[in-house]
């Protein structure tokens, strides 16, 4: 089986390049590759390259994700999170691919306290939220075999991060203030590559499994649960911190203005996802606790 990975240098990119190996052969490939052209500003390469590798399995880890900075580059968003991703879809229907894609919550309102569930109706509140949902309907209208994952709050050990910025800051200063009404589950890029892998391997055994879902670690927090618990960590494993887990003061959205509306609600319910493929989501403490490990 051949499998091409497009967008391996992001930080669930990485991570795929290790869970996809044991499939078959793996053609990973990024926006400055040599031998096949992979960038997603260039719509018209990727359909060339998909008819020259001819792989089994497409998973597209590449995508816009400066949720701000897409508020004032609409075009370039939209050709990254859904007019490429459409292309890459009718290749892989051409050649009877089966085409793995990334969203996320932020293709709802975020209202509400409810976790999200897969046909929920959407309302993104931001142009990246926008393209993105544009870009997973696409990838379903174009190629029948289409696994579509949404996903929230990622991280990984490799680049930065949220927990890396509240280290960086709890060193610096004696109180930190960071958000307390936003929810959802940090999700590390390591499970979404396992996950992937797994899904992969148990739909092209059984083509029904085909479609869209939510994977995101188990459990729920907010920004300032999530510091905390970051710097609870830290000082348990002798970091020596100026701020406390008790000197992070929790704040409402209102006191980080941002270019892009953030959703209150990115809690996504997974239970589609782990009956279908037989899965057991593990707590969000759980990566976030391993990956700290890894960086501290």
């Amino acid at each position: 089986m051949k499998v091409l990975l497009l967008g391996k240098g992001g930080q669930v990119g990485w991570e795929l390049q290790r869970s996809l190996a044991p499939l078959g052969e793996l053609v990973a490939l990024d926006f400055d590759s040599i031998d096949y052209r992979a960038d997603f500003s260039h719509p018209e390469q990727l359909a060339e390259t998909v008819l020259k590798v001819r792989p089994d399995v497409i998973v597209n880890a590449a995508a816009h994700t400066a949720v701000d900075k897409a508020e004032s580059e609409v075009d370039f968003a939209r050709k990254l999170n859904a007019t490429s991703p459409g292309v890459v879809a009718q290749a892989a229907q051409q050649i009877g691919a089966l085409m793995v894609h990334y969203s996320t919550d932020y293709v709802f309102d975020g209202s509400g306290s409810t976790p999200w569930q897969e046909d929920d109706a959407t309302g993104p509140l931001s142009v990246y939220g926008q393209t993105k949902l544009e870009g997973e309907q696409l990838v379903a209208q174009h190629c029948a075999r289409h696994l579509i994952f949404r996903t929230s709050w990622v991280y990984a050990a490799r680049g930065g991060n949220f927990a890396k910025t509240m280290l960086r800051l709890a060193r610096e200063r004696e109180r930190l203030t960071v958000i307390n009404d936003q929810f959802g589950a940090p999700t590390g890029a390591e499970l979404l590559a396992d996950v992937t892998a797994h899904a992969i391997r148990a739909t092209l055994q059984d083509p029904a499994k085909v479609g869209l879902y939510h994977l995101v670690a188990g459990g729920e927090t907010s920004w300032h649960g999530y510091a905390r618990f970051v710097l609870e960590q830290a000082q348990a494993a002798g970091v020596e911190l100026k701020a406390s887990p008790a000197a992070v003061d929790a704040v409402p959205t209102s006191a980080f203005p941002t270019p892009a509306k953030r959703p209150h609600n990115s809690r996504l319910n997974t239970a589609k996802l782990q009956s279908t493929f037989g899965l057991v989501l593990p707590h969000w403490q759980t990566g976030v606790a391993r990956m700290l490990r890894e960086t501290l």
